[in-house]
C-alpha cells in the first residue's frame, strides 16, 4: 500500500482530524490519499486539503466517514469549488509559470513532489488564463484534468 500525503494542506490551520480515500475505485490500486479533514457538527468532515487523485472532490466539500471513522465513504454536499490539476512531466517545463498565474489570481494550491499541483477553484472564478497555461504545458509533456470528471466513489 503507498499513501499520497498532503504536507502543506490548503486550510491547515482549520483541520483537525486525517482520513484516507482508497484510490482503487479511480484506477489506483494499491493508493491511498490521506485527506485533511475539519470536523462539523452532525458527524459530518469538510475537506481542508485539495485532492491530488482523488475523484468528485473538492476544498471544503462536505464528507461523511465510514465505519470506524478512518476513510471517507461519502461526499454529503459539494461546497462549489472546484479542483485543477496538472502533472507536469516528463520535465517541470511551465510550471513555474503555471505557479506565478496562480499566486497572481489568490488561488489556494498544492504541491505534490515538485511535478504535481493541485489548484482550489472557487466558485466564479475565471481561470482562463490558468486553462490556458495548462495547455500550452500539454506541449511538454504535462496533462492536466479538473478532479470532477468523475463522480466520488468508493469500492
Amino acid at each position: 500500500m503507498q499513501f499520497i500525503v498532503h504536507d502543506a494542506p490548503a486550510l491547515r490551520a482549520d483541520s483537525d482530524y486525517l482520513a484516507q480515500v482508497d484510490l482503487a475505485p479511480f484506477g489506483f490500486p494499491g493508493l491511498i490519499e490521506q485527506v485533511w479533514l475539519r470536523q462539523l457538527p452532525g458527524g459530518e468532515f469538510a475537506l481542508c486539503c485539495i485532492p491530488f487523485r482523488a475523484y468528485g472532490l473538492a476544498l471544503r466539500d462536505r464528507v461523511r466517514l465510514g465505519p470506524g471513522g478512518g476513510r471517507i465513504a461519502a461526499r454529503t454536499e459539494p461546497a462549489g469549488h472546484r479542483a485543477l490539476r496538472i502533472l507536469f512531466a516528463p520535465s517541470r517545463d511551465g510550471a513555474d509559470g503555471v505557479a506565478g498565474l496562480v499566486t497572481e489570481a489568490g488561488l489556494l494550491s498544492e504541491w505534490s513532489g515538485d511535478r504535481h499541483l493541485a489548484i482550489d477553484v472557487p466558485p466564479g472564478t475565471d481561470v482562463a488564463a490558468l486553462v490556458e497555461a495548462a495547455e500550452a504545458a500539454r506541449g511538454t509533456g504535462a496533462y492536466w484534468e479538473w478532479s470532477d470528471v468523475e463522480p466520488f466513489r468508493v469500492a
